[in-house]
């Protein structure tokens, strides 16, 4: 694997992780999370469409517990912070309007929580919040649909310099931003255990380790401030799971501590088979009346907030050193049928007049769009979490 130095010391031992332990609750959430997926696949059970959040006081009383996951999307005049021309790290499937998509209306919503504000995202106080520090994307190909969306609205004040590049399809990149000495980097982890991906060359399924965390990432966790992990559309795919029971660690320090996010399903909109021409050709969001999170989608996101919440409890022996939270986008994000690259994932796919059938995407986002709002209430977390640290500072003796 080739690319240039990255500011990351990397692990070349294949059992560094052997001997590091982990923090129980981050080895419930890397391990049990693909694991309580496994068991969606194979066995669907019921559970409630709209789990409930935790309320203020499950999280302290010092800051007012705000949940942006219900809500309406909104006419926005003032569009986004960036466009495809002026970004130069959108993957070029995602750069709709350079791919030559015609209607840009998709570009004019803003999510309007209920009874909440979602500020327009701030890059100079997300800067200024991440100075000094490393935050890692850790999962699949949304997780790479949300870092790339963030490094565009970062790079409207300041330049993301890649400076590590590796793996089939540049996998693995990070970037430093010079101004304020950020890291920003991210993993292809698929699962977040180690696996095997199907391929066109053998066998026709995943293969599954559940008792072992992808090396490829966890490797760098000493030198990781931030994870954002985002996985789901892979466990969808036929697969083998093996399980030993053979354990890694559990319990342990966690030295400076760690604050992680996890992102929930994210569904698809494709409107038919994705597989036998299957489009997403609507140009306006749903109204709430017209879409209901339901089914696999439901399942998805109900398996994630639950693991998560289990972690959350296991962290509180930590004493704040691991921070976790659910970035809760599954509803939001069912609503918008519209911010899809849908044929634009090629470009210009109808310059030769419209074909009978034409390959959509229907599961990444364009860039600018829909997906912007997922950093947009990171932000807000993380302000919270400032505040929060600052203000247990002023309370001890």
């Amino acid at each position: 694997m080739g690319g240039t130095t990255s500011p990351l010391k990397r692990h070349s031992s294949p059992y560094s992780l052997t001997t590091k332990l982990f923090p129980y609750s981050l080895y419930a959430l890397f391990l049990l999370l693909p694991i309580a997926l496994f068991r969606f696949c194979f066995h669907p059970f019921s559970s409630p469409t709209n789990p409930t959040h935790p309320s203020s006081s499950s999280i302290g009383k010092v800051v007012e517990f705000c949940s942006y996951n219900n809500g309406r999307w909104v006419h926005d005049k003032m569009g986004p912070l960036y466009n495809g021309s002026s970004c130069g790290t959108i993957k070029e499937a995602q750069n709709c309007i350079s791919h030559g998509r015609p209607d840009i209306g998709y570009l004019y919503w803003r999510w309007k929580p209920r009874r909440c504000k979602l500020p327009r995202f701030e890059p100079y106080t997300f800067l200024a919040l991440l100075s000094n520090k490393h935050i890692a994307f850790v999962g699949d190909s949304m997780a790479r649909n949300q870092l790339e969306s963030l490094l565009c609205m970062l790079a409207t004040v300041s330049e993301p310099n890649l400076v590590y590049t590796s793996g089939e399809d540049n996998r693995f990149r990070t970037w430093h931003f010079a101004s304020h000495n950020i890291v920003v980097s991210v993993y292809w982890s698929p699962f977040l255990v180690r696996g095997v991906e199907k391929s066109d060359y053998g066998p026709n399924y995943n293969e599954l380790y559940v008792d072992s965390v992808d090396e490829r990432w966890t490797a760098d966790l000493d030198h990781i401030d931030m994870i954002v992990l985002s996985i789901g559309h892979w466990f969808l795919h036929p697969a083998v799971y093996y399980q030993s029971g053979s354990v890694l660690g559990k319990g342990g320090n966690d030295g400076n501590g760690i604050d992680v996010f996890l992102t929930t399903f994210s569904p698809s909109h494709f409107e038919g088979e994705w597989d036998k021409a299957g489009a997403c050709s609507r140009t306006k969001p749903y109204r709430r009346v017209e879409r209901r999170l339901e089914g696999m989608d439901a399942e998805m996101r109900a398996i994630e907030v639950e693991e998560m919440e289990a972690a959350r409890l296991n962290a509180r022996r930590f004493n704040g050193r691991v921070r976790l939270e659910i970035l809760d986008v599954t509803k939001l994000s069912l609503l918008r049928p519209d911010g899809h690259p849908g044929p634009y994932m090629y470009a210009f796919p109808f310059a030769n007049g419209v074909h009978d059938r034409v390959q959509n995407d229907c599961v990444h986002w364009c860039l600018p769009g829909p997906i912007d709002t997922w950093n947009q209430i990171m932000l807000q977390v993380i302000k919270r979490w400032n505040v929060d640290s600052r203000r247990v500072v002023k309370l001890m003796p």
